[in-house]
């Protein structure tokens, strides 16, 4: 990977990604249109297209509308128009995030995370256009507040042709918000620096709730130990100790510890201008990130 991806708009389709560059132009604003979706269509779409496969705890969900039938990858409608991205406004899994940066707004009703942003086969400049309109949309729902987080480590995964060679392939780059800065959003730090459990083979990071929630035999538990024996774990057997076998089947996985600098973290004060003056940030401003110093410095 390379620093100048970063000032590249990424694209995603069936979770491969590609690149466009501001200066290939093509996008035509009257050709687009942001409209509120149902959840199991933005899930759909996000799950099919986004690197990570997975949908948040949505409360808004937008579609990135076109009637440009060039851009539609994978049939999607809405409306008799190409679906080509999706936003999601979602809960976090703590209240914390969003009340660290609103402290005087209610988390989750008031305020809540940008929590997938995912564009196909797109003009570059396409999601800043498509956040202002759905923080316009979201704005008149009530809220007043949006954080969302960028990623500065790269992900690869292992390849295994059909000789069985293998080789390593990067499949998300490492971002540090430049399209969250083209909107004028705040930057505030980063998050929490942390120790990820992390699968070279595949890319993937285990959340610690997922772990936690095996271990436990939480509700979801069910659900996590598929997802690993779809990842090559060996299936738990009756009356297996949870514990026993997560640990076993990380060994198996090959997991490795990796030490996480913590995510840009970034929100955008919504609504009137007069709301907008009204809303008092929780965290000390920072200097945007910089492609050149910020991303691979972690290389």
């Amino acid at each position: 990977m390379s620093a100048p991806a970063s000032l590249l708009s990424q694209r995603w389709g069936f979770r491969q990604h590609s690149w466009r560059h501001p200066a290939d132009g093509g996008f035509h604003a009257p050709s687009f249109d942001v409209v509120r979706l149902p959840e199991q269509l933005a899930r759909d779409f996000v799950t099919r297209h986004h690197y990570a496969a997975s949908f948040p705890a949505a409360r808004f969900s937008y579609g990135l509308t076109t009637t440009d039938d060039r851009l539609a990858v994978d049939g999607a409608t809405v409306g008799g128009r190409a679906l080509v991205g999706v936003a999601v406004l979602s809960i976090p899994m703590r209240a914390s995030v969003l009340s660290n940066v609103f402290p005087e707004l209610q988390p989750n009703m008031q305020t809540l995370e940008l929590g997938r942003l995912v564009l196909t086969d797109t003009p570059a400049n396409a999601e800043s256009w498509f956040l202002r309109r759905v923080f316009e949309s979201a704005a008149a729902e009530g809220i007043r507040g949006v954080v969302s987080f960028s990623d500065p480590m790269p992900r690869t995964r292992t390849i295994v042709d059909q000789n069985g060679n293998e080789r390593v392939d990067e499949y998300k780059a490492g971002h540090i918000g430049v399209c969250y800065q083209a909107t004028n959003a705040l930057a505030l730090g980063r998050s929490t620096r942390r120790t990820l459990t992390y699968l070279p083979r595949h890319g993937l990071v285990l959340s610690d709730r997922t772990l936690q929630k095996i271990r436990a035999q939480e509700s979801g538990a069910d659900g996590a130990e598929r997802r690993l024996v779809a990842l090559g774990a060996p299936a738990r057997r009756a009356n297996e100790n949870p514990s026993t076998w997560l640990r076993h089947a990380l060994q198996e996985l090959q997991v490795t510890r990796v030490r996480h600098p913590g995510n840009y973290r970034y929100a955008w004060a919504i609504g009137s201008p007069s709301e907008r003056r009204r809303t008092r940030i929780g965290l000390p401003r920072t200097p945007y990130a910089k492609p050149d110093q910020d991303l691979l410095a972690l290389l």
